[in-house]
């Protein structure tokens, strides 16, 4: 008899530990940080979503659903009034081919953007995601839609421009895509601005910004979403040309 009344005691609490594993809440970008609540990430601003922890993978279907969670921020990524193109810093920066820009106003004013950021000694996440803005690029230009793509290194120390210029390069980086470093004040005042800064670099963000500067209207997409929806986002961005709602 009590070997049976502890069974149902720790039944129980292990029905407890599951029911309290599957009410946290994680941001799709920064999977394995887990909340108790739902609400906005605090590094990306990414609407959290639930996350089914504690379960046992019954199926094909359950096996499947962070794939799709992951793809989910380029369905519905809503403008955000907590990004403005006035938090975006004039910062003294350089480019691949080592030409000195400031950074608002050679690479985002008046433009339709799309940002990531990256370091070129990254052997993870950093050359999926630029290949994907080198899809992006491609889909974009196809669609005729002028847009201007960045990607800021957030290890300006040792990307160089000549890093920066080989690293673009080896994912055929056309005009109109810009690879940017340059002193590390400046660079992470723009990473900072841009809800971007990290302690070390290989925490950065897989974030893509989206924007039209001229409208002001900016929004945040997963950087390894499919390159077509990142366009159709571009897109939507776009639309927005002297709208300002």
């Amino acid at each position: 008899m009590k070997f049976a009344i502890l069974f149902v005691v720790l039944a129980f609490a292990q029905v407890g530990v599951v029911r309290a594993q599957s009410a946290s809440y994680e941001c799709p970008m920064h999977p394995g940080i887990t909340y108790t609540k739902p609400g906005k990430c605090p590094k990306c601003g990414m609407t959290l979503v639930k996350k089914t922890a504690g379960r046992k993978v019954a199926d094909k279907s359950v096996a499947e659903k962070p794939a799709k969670a992951a793809e989910a921020p380029a369905k519905a990524v809503a403008n955000s009034d907590a990004f403005s193109s006035s938090k975006i810093p004039n910062a003294e920066v350089s480019d691949q081919n080592g030409n000195a820009l400031n950074f608002y106003t050679d690479l985002v004013k008046g433009k339709i953007v799309a940002i990531n950021f990256i370091f070129t000694t990254c052997t993870t996440i950093c050359p999926p995601l630029t290949a994907t803005f080198r899809r992006v690029q491609e889909d974009a230009k196809a669609r005729g839609l002028d847009v201007q793509l960045i990607s800021v290194s957030v290890d300006p120390v040792t990307d160089t421009p000549e890093r920066m210029r080989d690293f673009a390069a080896k994912f055929k980086a056309e005009p109109g895509w810009t690879f940017v470093t340059g002193e590390k004040a400046q660079i992470d005042s723009v990473l900072q601005a841009l809800g971007a800064a990290v302690a070390t670099k290989n925490d950065h963000t897989p974030m893509i910004l989206i924007g039209n500067d001229e409208s002001d209207y900016w929004t945040r997409a997963y950087g390894l979403t499919a390159p077509g929806k990142i366009v159709d986002l571009l897109g939507e961005a776009a639309k927005r040309k002297g709208d300002s709602n």
